[in-house]
């Protein structure tokens, strides 16, 4: 039985926020299956040590995903260096805990901004290249693939977080509209909503790492990077073409009212 299905081999990938946590997992995953990967962060310096690391086929650009200038010239620099663009990979986020009362306008527009609006600068940016490709694909190939990623927030809400949640929100929503609108061009659009993973920004804020996680362990509701990196391959690869258009959830244990003893 073979798994050539799952593989990414020669595709050419864009993924936003990949200085570090789940995008430079994702980016050193694809590579490590044989894709080219383009790897962006606001700070060149931050993805210029992830493209090193990596290797010749991968491409260091600095890009701030608000700014639809630095978003084309992002992906004009993906196709003069591989040819073209096969997936994206929306992973660029930020967000910050405050009550509702609390945050402040230019607070709020800036997490929609970075989430939400930096996803359809990217996605749209990307839409020419994706498509082309998409009409390229042959050998197999499931054509070009949008990745979003968005979090559990989005789907179930979350406390001191509604901004971060609104967003998240509205990535979930437009991954499935686009998907319609897109499906006729050959370009799937899915999504993947993390719960709690071992970044350092959750070691900085609960006190657990990755080295706190095992795989094995069914009954927790923190991940590693690289689950969510497994999901994210899936999706980009053949394996994942009758999917279209949802959203799957990589959180664990599920959080639900439990019954009570009798």
């Amino acid at each position: 039985m073979t798994t050539d299905q799952f593989s990414v081999a020669g595709k050419t990938a864009i993924i936003t926020g990949a200085s570090s946590g789940i995008g430079r997992i994702v980016a050193e995953r694809f590579a490590d299956d044989g894709a080219n990967v383009v790897v962006c962060s606001r700070e060149q310096a931050n993805v210029d040590p992830v493209a090193e690391e990596i290797g010749e086929n991968a491409l260091a650009v600095e890009c701030d995903v608000t700014d639809r200038g630095a978003v084309d010239a992002l992906v004009s620099a993906t196709v003069s260096e591989f040819g073209g663009l096969d997936v994206l990979v929306n992973n660029a986020g930020a967000s910050f805990m405050a009550g509702f009362d609390d945050i402040s306008p230019n607070g709020w527009a800036k997490v929609m901004d970075i989430n939400l609006n930096g996803t359809y600068h990217c996605t749209q940016a990307a839409g020419e290249a994706l498509k082309e490709e998409s009409e390229n694909e042959n050998g197999g190939h499931a054509g070009a693939s949008v990745i979003n990623i968005a979090s559990v927030a989005g789907q179930q809400g979350s406390p001191y977080m509604s901004h971060y949640g609104a967003a998240k929100a509205g990535v979930i929503n437009f991954t499935r509209s686009l998907a319609f609108e897109w499906a006729g061009s050959g370009v799937r659009v899915n999504c993947v909503a993390p719960g709690f993973v071992a970044t350092k920004g959750l070691e900085s804020q609960m006190g657990i790492s990755a080295d706190d996680v095992a795989r094995e362990d069914v009954e927790r509701r923190v991940g590693l990077s690289e689950e969510i990196a497994d999901v994210v391959q899936f999706l980009a690869s053949p394996a994942s073409s009758y999917v279209v258009g949802e959203t799957i959830a990589a959180a664990g244990v599920p959080d639900i009212m439990e019954s009570p003893e009798l």
